[in-house]
């Protein structure tokens, strides 16, 4: 459906508190479902607290005034929309051919398991990493293999050699590459993306590059796209995209796969085929076109605003939480906090958190048992519901 222009981005006061409760809001609505006490302030599923571009909602509006929601598919100015974006802020050239329309990445991670392992396979991952990953593997009855991530001083680091042998010895297959990493925030340097890609194609393994966390990287670093890393990559590769970040649309239900292989990308088609999923939601396809052909204003705004409360973040745990340690991102809205200095038990840590403080973050075993002793924590709010979020932290963990 044409839409008209937008007009004004009419959305950039991100300071503004919104409602969220009782809108069906699995971050807001959902905890004692999940657990934790009903008056906990939420700050674990990677949403943001944000109205995403009013040019977005004014897509949206006009589709719904039509008033009719049949099957839809999109035609080329939504494919024009993925690559436009992808050009300009990527540097990423894409054809028309290789882009795989799935209801999220979560779901073309478990359709990749399907389409390239069998039952009883491999997978390898980097722990911790987005949990979703792990059960997408078992839970299409492969197995997790883990080469770590390594922390030193500060940073994460990739241990290449422990790479190769566990690909090794395990017969793997199957990659699952989170770039940039949720949640311990590096995005991955061109060396280190190379050094990847020479390692998987001697062994003839497919890499996935979950690639949502894209469009937040912070000021010294960027994002390289993994098929931007070498041509030969383009056979192994199979790289997850999605405006569902970016643009707070998660709900939305839509992401762009990226298979330059023919093959591969007939595979993938197969096992989305098998798994009954067809047409794509119809206001996903104009949030998406108007989110990247309009939405550049709010972008920028979103991406500074979540930038100041990082440094806010950080200024504020230096002052008050000296026994709390801020793995400094590199890239995500994300950040990955090391609780180890308090000499807490995991329990306690989350105990604490959880009931005394009365925030809820995610704690860091759920990304694997690497994550003992961290707690990730969502910078898309308002700086208020931040600092109130840091200010109850202190009460709890403050010297």
């Amino acid at each position: 459906m044409a839409h008209t222009i937008p007009g004004a981005e009419r959305n950039l006061n991100f300071d503004e508190v919104i409602e969220r409760r009782d809108t069906d809001c699995l971050k807001y609505d959902f905890a004692k479902r999940r657990g934790k006490p009903e008056d906990v302030l939420p700050f674990w599923v990677a949403d943001m607290d944000f109205r995403t571009s009013s040019r977005v909602l004014d897509a949206l509006e006009e589709r719904a005034r039509h008033g009719i929601f049949g099957y839809t598919e999109p035609r080329e100015e939504y494919y024009d929309a993925v690559a436009h974006w992808m050009e300009k802020h990527h540097d990423l050239s894409i054809r028309r051919e290789w882009v795989v329309n799935t209801p999220g990445v979560v779901f073309a991670l478990a359709m990749a398991v399907r389409a390239y392992t069998q039952v009883g396979d491999s997978v390898l991952l980097q722990l911790p990493v987005y949990y979703p990953m792990s059960e997408v593997i078992e839970d299409n009855g492969r197995k997790v293999v883990s080469s770590d991530l390594v922390l030193k001083d500060g940073r994460y680091e990739i241990d290449f050699k422990d790479l190769e042998q566990k690909i090794v010895e395990n017969g793997i297959k199957l990659f699952l590459l989170c770039s940039p990493h949720n949640p311990v925030g590096r995005v991955w340097t061109q060396e280190e993306l190379k050094r990847i890609v020479d390692i998987c194609l001697a062994h003839d393994v497919k890499i996935v590059s979950d690639e949502i966390h894209e469009d937040f990287v912070y000021p010294g670093h960027k994002h390289i796209s993994l098929i931007n890393v070498d041509e030969r990559v383009k056979e192994i590769s199979i790289t997850c995209t999605s405006v569902s970040k970016t643009f707070n649309l998660a709900g939305l239900q839509i992401a762009s796969i990226l298979i330059p292989n023919r093959t591969l990308r007939h595979q993938f088609r197969k096992a989305v085929d098998a798994a009954g999923y067809s047409q794509l939601n119809s206001f996903g396809v104009e949030a998406v076109k108007a989110a990247y052909l309009h939405g550049e204003e709010w972008y920028a705004g979103v991406t500074k605003y979540i930038w100041e409360n990082l440094m806010y973040l950080k200024d504020y745990i230096n002052k008050h939480l000296p026994q709390v340690k801020v793995i400094e991102p590199e890239g995500t809205y994300l950040v990955w906090l090391d609780f180890r200095g308090t000499n807490l038990s995991d329990e306690e840590i989350n105990d604490r958190i959880i009931h005394q403080a009365k925030l809820w973050l995610d704690a860091g075993t759920i990304f694997g048992k690497q994550g003992e002793g961290f707690q990730r924590i969502n910078l898309a709010t308002s700086r208020s519901i931040l600092k109130e979020a840091l200010e109850r932290l202190a009460r709890v963990f403050g010297e």
